[in-house]
């Protein structure tokens, strides 16, 4: 019996735009190691890695919207390669498009709310065909794409059914609320009259803020982000403020299997014999060839989406002010984003040969090549709610330069801390001088205390980010909230992980799950009933 269903826009390897498909890409996975059995489900896009896989239809039905009976179909990852059950909503002309939330254009599809709604009705219809006894034990919610569910289970005449189960919200990144005027508010199930006011904030249906209000829990992806969030949440600061008392912060792991020095199958040498230092030379060195880099001068490097939030725009004038006043590093950018940050890294690698390069691209492979040859990783984050990015680099021995924010704050204690806790350098204000002082922080330490950057490159990577490690802390969260979780045998963890086959993060294959797995696809057809 699936123990947690994680509910969710977002999974690796099937579909991913940021951390929040890494989460629910390994969550479920370390859970079901750990004993209690875990699945995601996610929406069916039409993206290269799900048009590949195989696909086994579980269930058949109908939600209603406007008065009209909608199809879907629940569809079962056949063979459960991932090491958990990933299931998969088929909405026929709502999600079979060729991107998450944008058309390849980067454009952000019109009937966003139609999508949102109609999937999260969708599992909970697939939810009250299961016999009660053989229900999740708790629906893990992520991000405001699924933040309706704590609502309609409790209030949404057609999902009461489901109200026992105990619900937690968890909070990737509280600038993206899913926020909608009441003008759609007919698009929303049936639903209790006195029920309106825990949908409204502000004016608005906003489903965090009605998660926030509804789950049984809900946590972030850091202790810092939740105190940060409590000063500054685009509005929710009070909400969150009253709702302290079932608010949890765990930092995110990592798949430790998956990156994993001695054999990542995309880096160009692997670590052998644990010969720290011959390892990032020969990395640096494929690097440094590459882009026609001197290899004897620091390569700071930066890796991302090339955002406002991620800090990037400050990283054009940070890097030409070290260059300009003489600095002896190397600078690398890879990642895409927006149009003017990106075309003036163009312009700087034009300008700055053997200085400077930009891969406008997501390169999985060269990421990873990247953590492992670069000698510092920069991340200048106006807002950073985890990070995974310093937690990688650390893993493959690079030295993490980050803004004093959220999970980077958590993960990230400066080299000059008093109780010996450093793991690289930090830096408080989003200025361009904060930056550059950070930037020459790691230049001189590099040039004049080469034993120190030798020293902390194992130390760091020693470091255990695993997700071993947290999934714990969740565990302990469902605990809190009286579900009724219970160990059952663990499956084997691979040794291996797939190619990947998309922009995304790598993911491991592990052996089959056992799991109810329905032979015959069941049908409802439900009337919704009126308000």
């Amino acid at each position: 019996m699936i123990q947690v269903l994680h509910i969710s826009a977002e999974c690796y390897p099937a579909a991913k735009t940021g951390g929040l498909g890494d989460v629910v890409g390994s969550l479920p996975k370390y859970l079901s190691k750990s004993g209690v059995l875990s699945a995601a489900v996610i929406p069916k896009y039409d993206l290269k890695w799900i048009r590949n896989a195989e696909w086994t239809t579980v269930f058949q039905g109908t939600y209603w919207m406007d008065w009209r009976q909608i199809p879907f179909q629940v569809q079962q990852n056949t063979g459960n390669p991932l090491g958990f059950p990933l299931f998969v909503v088929h909405i026929p002309g709502v999600f079979d498009r060729p991107g998450i939330y944008n058309d390849p254009a980067g454009n952000a599809y019109g009937d966003e709310i139609q999508r949102s709604i109609g999937f999260q009705q969708a599992v909970l219809e697939w939810l009250l065909s299961f016999p009660w006894y053989m229900r999740p034990r708790v629906l893990h919610c992520h991000d405001h794409h699924t933040g309706l569910i704590p609502w309609m289970v409790k209030y949404a005449q057609n999902y009461q059914q489901l109200a026992p189960i105990p619900t937690v919200f968890t909070i990737h990144n509280g600038q993206y609320q899913g926020a909608f005027s009441w003008r759609n508010g007919h698009l929303l199930p049936p639903y209790q009259g006195g029920a309106r006011w825990l949908l409204d904030w502000n004016g608005a249906v906003n489903p965090m803020a009605s998660a926030i209000k509804c789950g049984w829990a809900v946590s972030t992806v850091s202790q810092s982000y939740l105190y940060e969030l409590h000063q500054s949440s685009m509005g929710l600061e009070s909400l969150l403020q009253q709702e302290w008392r079932k608010e949890y912060g765990i930092i995110n792991g990592i798949d430790a299997h998956v990156w994993d020095p001695t054999s990542d199958p995309m880096l160009q040498n692997c670590l052998q014999n644990n010969d720290i230092d011959a390892f990032k030379r020969a990395n640096k060195k494929a690097l440094c060839d590459w882009f026609g880099f001197p290899e004897d001068q620091p390569l700071i490097s930066f890796i991302g989406r090339i955002v406002g939030e991620k800090g990037a725009d400050l990283l054009p004038d940070a890097f030409k002010s070290v260059i300009h006043s003489g600095g002896r590093a190397s600078f690398l950018v890879l990642g895409t984003g927006e149009a003017w940050t990106q075309n003036e890294f163009r312009r700087m690698a034009y300008e700055y040969p053997g200085r400077f390069n930009a891969v406008i691209d997501y390169n999985e492979a060269l990421a990873h090549q990247i953590y492992a040859g670069s000698d510092y990783l920069i991340m200048p984050s106006r807002v950073e709610p985890c990070g995974l990015n310093q937690l990688y680099a650390m893993r493959y021995g690079t030295i993490p330069i980050v803004r004093s924010i959220g999970g980077l704050k958590d993960t990230v204690p400066d080299i000059a801390s008093p109780d010996g806790s450093g793991r690289g350098i930090r830096f408080d204000q989003f200025t361009v001088d904060d930056a550059v002082h950070a930037l020459y922080r790691a230049i001189s330490m590099y040039y004049n205390d080469p034993g120190i950057v030798n020293w902390l490159r194992h130390k760091i990577m020693g470091v255990d980010f695993s997700w071993e490690h947290v999934v714990e802390q969740y565990l302990q969260i469902y605990r809190n909230i009286g579900a009724q979780i219970g160990s059952e045998q663990a499956p084997n963890m691979p040794e291996s992980a797939p190619e990947a086959t998309e922009s995304i993060e790598m993911a491991p294959v592990v052996p089959e799950i056992a799991t109810e797995n329905p032979k015959t696809p069941k049908k409802t057809g439900r009337k919704p009933k009126s308000k």
